[in-house]
């Protein structure tokens, strides 16, 4: 049977860019739907962008698709909408897989307060290429050398600072009772790097108190902003396609 997978970026690189490895890793038995956020879908970010938006674009999407349930894959700011999507459609999803979610939709915790009120203000009153640097540099773990840009600037990096700015904005806004994502009842997989800072292992332990089944996995060597094919490497690749096949096993849950 093929598995049916809706993949979600972040909110830097469109689908496309970021799951390339990824496709080009996977065989024949798994469908790949790359669908980007609707944050990019104009110059700037639609008047009244909300996660809400995301969601239930999502829905359309896999309508469009003729699925009635599949698997969602979702990273950093794709990872914040599928994790939103989990919450609001759970009957609808035979897997989740996150690699780095930007956050986790509900009351944050005093942690996760402090994190996100440490990047806002790091982030406050820049914008277009300084704030693309300290979006960055303000993620990753101490000594971490920040990647330089690559030669020119792809086209689509012009409306990354406006969108990134507003999905930070809807993150906050968005009303969802994490309570919801215990009543999730299939199979979970949550990556992250060991050189990002320490909102993900922070992430981490509220996920795996949130999602009945979940395995995480940290990966040496990574971080947010390596490049796609450091993170979707054939051991990423194995812990997947092990997420896909645990998923075909119902969780057998007490009543």
């Amino acid at each position: 049977m093929t598995v049916q997978v809706i993949a979600l970026p972040g909110g830097v690189m469109p689908a496309e860019t970021r799951y390339a490895p990824l496709a080009s890793g996977l065989g024949g038995d798994v469908n790949l739907h790359l669908k980007d956020l609707e944050v990019y879908s104009g110059d700037e970010p639609p008047i009244g962008y909300s996660i809400s938006h995301e969601v239930e674009a999502v829905a359309r999407f896999a309508d469009s698709l003729g699925l009635a349930r599949f698997h969602l894959l979702g990273y950093s700011g794709g990872g914040f909408v599928s994790l939103a999507f989990a919450a609001a459609h759970p009957e609808r999803l035979l897997s989740l897989a996150l690699f780095e979610p930007a956050s986790i939709p509900g009351e944050l915790n005093a942690e996760e307060a402090r994190l996100a009120n440490q990047l806002r203000a790091g982030l406050a009153g820049l914008s277009g290429p300084d704030f693309m640097r300290a979006f960055v540099s303000l993620q990753l773990r101490p000594g971490v050398e920040v990647p330089a840009p690559a030669g020119v600037p792809p086209p689509y990096m012009r409306n990354r600072p406006a969108g990134i700015a507003a999905m930070m904005a809807a993150f906050g806004e968005h009303r969802c009772d994490r309570s919801q994502l215990r009543q999730c009842h299939f199979p979970a997989f949550l990556g992250y790097g060991d050189l990002t800072g320490e909102q993900e292992e922070v992430r981490a332990a509220v996920l795996a108190r949130l999602l009945l089944d979940v395995h995480i996995r940290r990966f040496s060597g990574v971080h947010h902003f390596v490049p796609p094919q450091r993170i979707y490497t054939p051991e990423h690749l194995r812990a997947l396609r092990d997420l896909w096949e645990r998923a075909a096993t119902p969780l057998q849950v007490e009543a």
